[in-house]
């Protein structure tokens, strides 16, 4: 039995990239199905997993998609003191926002095949920006660097979460308040 849609499609991985992504920006994870998204791009219900091979290959190839946008946002901020990793958390926050369905698929890890040579490149190249950021900052005021990179990452990640979730009022310049909020957090030397 035939549909009469056709298996070849001009960019098929993309067409169902975007359709997955509307599907959790609108949906959640939990609503994709990869015969609805096949529907949705007009092809065979088999193109999909022929492209993806299930629904773990496509978060995950949605997730590495996110962890390459944003470790070019993080690149475009120069390692250098504590202005320069309050940018970088800006960025973060700026990312999650604009990009909220691969922020939700990046951060779903059961969700996710953790393995994946490509998810683990853009995940590298997004780690080693913050790395950086954290390095460029005196020892004396970031003490530990590995728990310097999780408090940086867990006050950034946290931000665009409660921002997304709508836990704290949607502020008018997200990456101002940000910067406002570090700066109050970082002001001052550290007490030892």
């Amino acid at each position: 039995m035939t549909t009469g849609r056709p298996y070849h499609h001009g960019d098929l991985r993309r067409a169902v990239l975007a359709a997955a992504l509307d599907v959790v920006a609108s949906d959640g994870i939990g609503a994709i199905s990869l015969r609805d998204l096949a529907r949705r791009a007009g092809v065979s219900h088999a193109a999909p997993a022929h492209h993806f091979g299930d629904k773990t290959g496509l978060l995950t190839a949605i997730a590495a998609e996110g962890y390459g946008l944003l470790a070019d946002a993080l690149a475009e901020v120069a390692p250098g003191d504590l202005d320069a990793l309050r940018e970088l958390g800006v960025r973060y926050v700026l990312f999650a926002l604009a990009h909220p369905a691969h922020f939700e698929v990046m951060n779903r890890p059961h969700a996710i095949d953790g393995a994946d040579p490509e998810l683990l490149r853009q995940r590298a190249r997004a780690g080693a920006s913050l790395r950086g950021g954290v390095a460029g900052v005196p020892a004396e005021r970031r003490g530990d660097p590995d728990q310097a990179v999780l408090a940086a990452w867990s006050l950034a990640h946290g931000y665009a979460a409660l921002h997304l979730s709508g836990g704290i009022p949607a502020a008018a310049d997200p990456g101002a308040t940000f910067r406002a909020m570090a700066g109050m957090l970082f002001a001052g030397p550290v007490e030892g």
